[in-house]
């Protein structure tokens, strides 16, 4: 049995070794060891290799592909290639709507807790951020692209500076997508907990710490992962959360 473990070209031909693409080689090496004790041969390949047989997969396992938001077309034409070639772990239905944030609104018409999220279209007429502010009572926010990763145009904005920052939300909306929200100040004071379900079930956690000045979480931007217990509140909300992403999504 050959599983590809699935990465961009960061990562498969790195220019660099940094901290993180060290990282990346090594959970990839663990997960080799622990296919091999089972008999299954693993192959890092690049997405975007267009020399790849994906056929000679008996499986493929998502990794690393944090290119996918730079390149969001080229990759949905190639989830839409390999689907029908070989088994994609996570199910290629999952990763399309977990890729785009306004899942966050079909969590919340499920019930699940969420921050509240507006969505704004792409558009060449921008609607005034400093009204959007008062017209839903937010002395500050965050904006960031519906489809994104590692805090790409991701902005805490003040309402005061909301003037100044018009120029940027015109120019992001021009281009694409947007969410906005209310800035969430216990992203400084706790971080932000990631909870990892396998099979319907949480197994794990780890709890993700802005640098100091900053408030995104992404190591892109300083952040630092540290291991979380998770508490019975929050497994319910991530077990929850997964039965509406069965729900929703066909597999």
């Amino acid at each position: 049995m050959r599983v590809a473990l699935v990465n961009d070209h960061s990562t498969i031909k790195p220019e660099k070794l940094t901290a993180y693409v060290r990282q990346i080689l090594a959970e990839d090496a663990y997960l080799s060891d622990a296919f091999a004790t089972l008999g299954v041969t693993t192959s890092r390949v690049d997405w975007a290799d267009p020399s790849t047989d994906w056929r000679a997969f008996d499986a493929i396992l998502i990794r690393q592909t944090w290119d996918y938001f730079h390149r969001f077309e080229e990759f949905n034409s190639w989830l839409d290639r390999v689907e029908p070639l070989t088994q994609v772990v996570n199910p290629v239905p999952v990763m399309r709507w977990n890729a785009d944030k306004r899942y966050l609104l079909e969590l919340a018409e499920a019930g699940i807790a969420t921050v509240s999220t507006q969505v704004f279209k792409r558009q060449s007429s921008t609607p005034d951020l400093a009204q959007v502010m008062d017209q839903h009572h937010y002395s500050e926010v965050v904006i960031k692209p519906a489809v994104s990763g590692a805090g790409r145009e991701t902005w805490r904005i003040k309402r005061a500076l909301a003037d100044q920052e018009q120029s940027r939300w015109q120019a992001l909306l021009e281009q694409e997508d947007m969410l906005l929200q209310p800035f969430m100040p216990a992203i400084l004071e706790s971080g932000e907990v990631s909870l990892i379900v396998i099979a319907g079930q949480v197994t794990h956690a780890v709890r993700k710490i802005a640098a100091a000045g900053e408030f995104r979480v992404q190591d892109d931007h300083g952040g630092s992962v540290h291991p979380h217990e998770p508490s019975a509140a929050e497994i319910a909300l991530a077990e929850q959360a997964i039965s509406v992403v069965s729900g929703e999504v066909s597999y």
